[in-house]
């Protein structure tokens, strides 16, 4: 659907802005609640999305829709080669351009990044206990993230977010660490509600850590006041001495659906309208058949209109995903 200024819009009338781009499934990681440990079947490296198809999807989606930010993501998107290279590429097309990443690469890539035009960067870390890091990510890694999220920063990253997982009875007993290292350390800290997205399945909502247990947690060791919430799926709160800032992603208990402005593209080159959707376009496809844009814009237009009203977390009719998150692009 579109309205009268060419917007991407869907049958609810959400207008969407942000375009979420996995560029590889690989990853060097393990973590347990995006993919099993052992069995992954990677896609051939010839059916991945190639640097000039993610350009002429994204100039198409900015130019035609009014796309005004690009994230890039995974698996891993560090362990795509070249990447500075897409990102100098998408970084021309003027739009707020970011990037998730587990941080272990950071250290020797970040500056490249920087001066390829990426603006910011999200570093998802689970825990700062070096064991517990290993049991979640099934790799005893916990200093190389550190010294990227230090080279981030020597990069000029600023603010560098930090991306924290949060679950009951994993890693619940570190969200003031988190808290703390992030007022040390000028960190953006943000908790994420755990979603059903978990390789192996063993996700219940008794796994989430709410944000109402995040946040008195926090708030107990260091006072918080909330933040007027704009189009960011975190709802931010600041410290009351001026220590800085946290944010919740409520994806559970309290989701951003009503104001989701997201659409995703998977490394081999499906469009998504949502995280958790059990359908996709194939675009890659359509570019293989020599598709133009006008037939590009109509199957976008398409799948993006299908969006349904939420998620549907905790409701019976709730359907995981088929993929893992690694595919997806979460």
């Amino acid at each position: 659907m579109s309205d009268s200024t060419g917007n991407l819009v869907d049958s609810f009338g959400r207008v969407h802005r942000d375009l979420r781009i996995s560029v590889t499934d690989r990853c060097n990681y393990r973590c347990s609640y995006c993919m099993p440990a052992e069995g992954m079947d990677w896609m051939p490296r010839e059916a991945i999305l190639t640097f000039e198809e993610i350009e002429r999807i994204a100039a198409l989606m900015v130019n035609r829709f009014g796309i005004t930010s690009i994230r890039l993501t995974g698996g891993e998107p560090l362990v795509r080669a070249h990447l500075p290279l897409l990102i100098s590429k998408l970084a021309a097309l003027g739009v707020d351009l970011t990037m998730t990443t587990n941080g272990s690469r950071l250290a020797e890539a970040a500056v490249d990044l920087r001066a390829a035009g990426l603006n910011r960067l999200n570093i998802s870390i689970d825990s700062l206990d070096r064991q517990r890091f290993a049991q979640i990510t099934g790799r005893d890694d916990l200093e190389s993230v550190l010294a990227g999220i230090k080279a981030a920063q020597a990069a000029g990253f600023d603010p560098v977010k930090i991306n924290v997982v949060a679950m009951a009875g994993v890693n619940h007993d570190e969200i003031v660490d988190f808290a703390e290292f992030g007022r040390a350390q000028g960190l953006l800290i943000r908790f994420i509600e755990f979603m059903p997205l978990d390789a192996t399945h063993e996700w219940l909502p008794t796994s989430v850590l709410s944000q109402e247990a995040i946040l008195a947690a926090v708030g107990g060791a260091h006072p918080l006041e909330p933040i007027p919430r704009d189009s960011s799926p975190a709802q931010s709160f600041r410290y009351v001495d001026g220590g800085g800032e946290i944010g919740v992603i409520p994806s559970v208990t309290a989701p951003f659906c009503d104001n989701c402005d997201r659409v995703r593209i998977t490394a081999e080159g499906s469009l998504r309208n949502c995280l958790f959707s059990t359908a996709e376009t194939d675009l890659r496809e359509l570019l293989t058949n020599g598709a133009t844009d006008n037939d590009l814009e109509s199957a976008i237009r398409s799948e993006v209109a299908a969006k349904a009203v939420g998620h549907g977390i905790g409701k019976p009719t709730f359907v995981r995903p088929r993929k893992s998150m690694s595919q997806l692009g979460g």
